[in-house]
């Protein structure tokens, strides 16, 4: 009995140094700042995204973009991708992260950070995206009430030139209860490096809380660096 619970704590010992070893090479594959921009639909994000881009020059990738770039590529897997989602279907998390990866991977020689708009999704993909890609920097997640979101989601909807038929107050209110459960998930993961911002303000005080968390973030490596 001693020596199975010996044996476990060898191979647990070692799954934690391998795991620490593959955030490690992730980290020194990527030696910008990585950004996670979190918060429903409706909660300004876009603009703040906008704003950061302007500023610092940061790459903004965002799943749902890359995942239509790829399929009006009309490359295989773009076909691939449109088949599962014209069938309903939802597209793996291991295509989503495969698509970031790439899109990470072109860009890195050359940009000054990366902004990872609406993902992860659920706390497995942030594990994922941590383990395959490398680690967040930090999340911003932009709060805001689901009243708000859902009649930004409207007004948005109204001026649109093309209606969608999931626009409208009932499927909103649902979509916004999944999303808030599944986030719940990812802010109690990441507490450590989660800033929560009140995004029902003028667009230009949250952008001043904004740079302000991205100004640490950028000390903090510079720092990191010198002590190497």
């Amino acid at each position: 009995m001693l020596f199975m619970c010996h044996q476990m704590a060898v191979k647990k010992e070692a799954q934690e140094k391998l795991k620490a070893e593959q955030l490690r090479k992730a980290r020194a594959a990527v030696d910008v700042p990585i950004i996670w921009i979190l918060g429903g639909p409706g909660c300004g994000k876009g603009t703040q995204c906008a704003k950061i881009v302007e500023k610092y020059g940061f790459t903004h990738l965002s799943s749902g973009d890359l995942l239509r770039e790829e399929v009006a590529s009309g490359s295989d897997k773009g076909r691939e991708l449109q088949a599962v989602m014209s069938s309903g279907g939802l597209v793996s998390n291991q295509e989503v992260l495969s698509l970031l990866n790439g899109a990470v991977s072109r860009a890195k020689g050359n940009s000054k950070g990366f902004l990872i708009d609406g993902y992860p999704r659920e706390k497995n993909q942030g594990i994922a995206f941590e383990e395959q890609i490398a680690p967040a920097d930090l999340a911003l997640y932009f709060e805001c009430s689901e009243d708000t979101m859902v009649q930004r989601i409207l007004a948005r909807a109204a001026a649109a030139a093309v209606k969608r038929a999931d626009d409208n107050e009932a499927t909103i209110r649902s979509r916004l209860q999944t999303f808030k459960q599944n986030t719940s998930a990812i802010l109690e993961q990441y507490v450590d490096k989660t800033l929560t911002i009140n995004a029902e303000r003028d667009v230009d005080v949250i952008f001043t809380e904004v740079v302000d968390a991205i100004e640490c973030v950028l000390k903090k490596r510079q720092k990191a660096v010198a002590s190497c």
